[in-house]
């Protein structure tokens, strides 16, 4: 038969583990880990808000790249239509409602006569 213990030697050989809980759950540990709870929140409330910031920094830069690409293409698409216009038989045609139009004869070259006097 198992032999019944008292209740003093039964609560000594249940202390060491009883008292640890005991020990971090008593008001005084708890108001002196108050300032370590406010560190840890203060650290959890920069993590989530570096991680907004983060996300906000990449739609920022998928933006900027979108609008980028876009100007590239605007760019390319300019540079081809003025390359285009500029062509020597395009300008002929822009200028000729004007009444100007392309020399058949070859230019004549002024020169300065300096007279002496």
């Amino acid at each position: 038969m198992k032999e019944q213990q008292n209740p003093k030697e039964r609560d000594l050989k249940a202390t060491p583990n009883s008292r640890g809980w005991k020990k971090w759950l008593n008001y005084q540990s708890i108001v002196k880990q108050v300032p370590f709870f406010l560190f840890l929140t203060a650290l959890a409330v920069i993590y989530i808000y570096n991680g907004h910031l983060a996300d906000k920094t990449i739609r920022d830069i998928n933006r900027t790249a979108k609008e980028v690409k876009e100007l590239k293409y605007e760019y390319i698409s300019v540079k081809s239509k003025v390359m285009y216009q500029s062509k020597q038989s395009e300008l002929i045609k822009a200028v000729e409602p004007l009444g100007l139009k392309e020399l058949v004869e070859s230019p004549v070259v002024l020169k300065e006569i300096i007279a002496a006097d």
